[in-house]
């Protein structure tokens, strides 16, 4: 099989496997230790966190805590949630559903609008009473790279918050401009099942979960070993990251010359470049998929599929519902073979043009 997917989740790092095996043995090891517990075993649990903490806040910006959360979903749910209950939440049309939703479930939301090339420029107005504005950083199904230093700039000038789902972006660029970002360790090669929320100095925020309250603000047991795994694989992505880019950015140059008859969704410079979100009007992609089983892609978010709904995204940037419908995503990284993205292409356009495209 041929994993093109990157957007859905990413494969696990083998530096990420072997932090996370240590936290997990037992019954005669000695990884199984509750880090909230007092003794020897605890304390060494403890440890390993504090360490994947210092590791993780490496790619943040300075002067700021990390909260260990479930996910990105908790944690911007925490951040939206937690940061008041008075005034309006500004968010972009072309949110993940973790923000949107929640937004809405406050009752005041304010959806910002987007360009047909998928950014959300600052050129419109927010409500006066917005205490919260959330712009992300990359998109997670065009993959466009987002304005947030000036909706951080726009958000200080309205007395509001700013809040980043940076879960495409960290990892792979700087992020800057924030008073909370929130992040998936599954997202640059990390296990699934923990996530984390940066929180600017000064900022004080409500628990959402009763409980010990364990990280300050969030109640729950951490698990050594997932968060482990979340440090290696921050502290790699770090290190590689400039290898990760050029690697990526031959990928999605030999990927444009592969589909160059396919219409690409939203702005080709202004986005991260493993990410290719690309349509052929009247195209099938449910045949599409069907015939190309061994070529793991979306027809859009991972998180929606299945709902049977049109991408709330390639609607905000003006394609109609059919031009939506006839879109697909490829993504693509550090782990991604150039000879498997070149047969996964020659698959891909043999399967279309079986449908006449």
């Amino acid at each position: 099989m041929i994993y093109l997917d990157y957007q859905a989740t990413t494969p696990l790092a083998p530096e990420a496997r072997d932090a996370m095996l240590r936290w997990l043995d037992g019954p005669d090891g000695i990884g199984f230790g509750n880090p909230h517990s007092p003794h020897r075993m605890g304390r060494q649990a403890a440890a390993a966190i504090e360490l994947a903490r210092d590791r993780v806040a490496a790619l943040f910006p300075a002067g700021g805590k990390v909260i260990f959360t479930g996910g990105a979903t908790e944690a911007l749910n925490l951040a939206i949630r937690g940061s008041g209950k008075d005034g309006s939440v500004s968010v972009s049309a072309i949110e993940h559903a973790a923000v949107l939703d929640t937004a809405k479930a406050t009752g005041r939301a304010h959806i910002l609008n987007v360009s047909k090339e998928g950014q959300c420029n600052t050129a419109q107005d927010v409500p006066n009473d917005v205490r919260l504005i959330a712009v992300m950083q990359v998109n997670n199904e065009i993959g466009t790279i987002q304005p947030t230093i000036d909706w951080h700039r726009k958000a200080k000038e309205s007395n509001a918050l700013f809040l980043i789902d940076a879960v495409q972006a960290y990892g792979k660029m700087e992020i800057t401009g924030a008073d909370m970002i929130a992040i998936s360790a599954h997202k640059f090669h990390g296990p699934k099942g923990v996530g984390a929320l940066w929180v600017r100095d000064g900022i004080e925020l409500d628990p959402q979960v009763n409980g010990g309250l364990q990280e300050g603000v969030r109640s729950g047991t951490l698990s050594p070993a997932l968060i482990a795994g979340m440090g290696a694989a921050a502290h790699l992505a770090k290190e590689v990251r400039s290898e990760d880019a050029a690697h990526t950015e031959d990928l999605w140059n030999r990927a444009r010359e592969l589909f160059a008859d396919w219409t690409l969704n939203g702005s080709e410079d202004a986005r991260w470049h493993g990410n290719l979100n690309i349509r052929r009007d009247g195209l099938d992609v449910n045949r599409l998929m069907s015939e190309c089983r061994n070529v793991m892609f979306s027809a859009g978010s991972a998180c929606a599929s299945g709902s049977g709904r049109t991408s709330h995204v390639l609607e905000a940037i003006g394609l109609s519902k059919a031009q939506a419908k006839s879109s697909i995503r490829l993504g693509f990284g550090r782990y991604t073979k150039m000879a498997d993205l070149e047969k996964a292409a020659e698959a891909i356009n043999a399967a279309a043009k079986e449908q006449g495209l």
